[in-house]
């Protein structure tokens, strides 16, 4: 049985909503975020794309004591609404500006590139990953073979991280429409 929505997650939606923000971390995607935060409990824990703080939210969820949360968000009005959201809590650090802000922060034990980064330099990406960091990208769709397509393409994208040589990577499926790459940066 599943656990209700918590209620950080609840309230970063209701603030989508006012701001008619529409691409907010899904329920499905949320849960293994904060699954996978659960595991790094001293962890660095980083997003690209705060919106209002959804997947926020969910990564705070699966967040351990001793860990610490920082989060970018471009749009000023949007990383202010997520930093009121998590304003009493010292673990969660919200910045307002370009993805590569994060650098300053960086190695990570977990990262979700849900915006910038992941399309424009995902060479950086890795970079920023700690040995054994995990790293997890949402809104690709599915595709049964190899190379992956996407549009009747090859999705070079995908490819890139999937066939990364400095990271071990899966697709999860997260709905019948949605895939979401979870790789763990290799050691060796």
């Amino acid at each position: 049985m599943r656990r209700a929505v918590p209620l950080t997650v609840a309230e970063a939606e209701r603030s989508a909503a006012e701001v008619g923000f529409t691409q907010s971390c899904i329920p499905e995607v949320g849960r293994l975020l904060s699954a996978i935060a659960a595991t790094k409990p001293a962890g660095v824990i980083a997003e690209s794309g705060t919106g209002t703080g959804v997947g926020t939210a969910w990564l705070h969820n699966g967040l351990g004591l001793d860990a610490r949360l920082v989060t970018v968000e471009r749009d000023p009005d949007r990383a202010a609404r997520a930093a009121a959201l998590f304003a009493d809590d010292p673990r969660v650090t919200v910045l307002t500006g370009d993805w590569r802000l994060l650098e300053a922060h960086a190695p990570f034990d977990v990262f979700f590139c849900d915006g910038g980064g992941k399309r424009d330099d995902p060479e950086r990406v890795v970079n920023l990953l700690a040995p054994g960091g995990v790293l997890i990208m949402d809104d690709f769709t599915p595709s049964t073979g190899w190379p992956p397509l996407f549009e009747g393409k090859v999705d070079a994208l995908r490819s890139h991280y999937l066939g990364h040589p400095r990271l071990m990577a899966t697709e999860v499926l997260t709905t019948a429409t949605s895939v979401a790459i979870v790789a763990a940066r290799v050691s060796w």
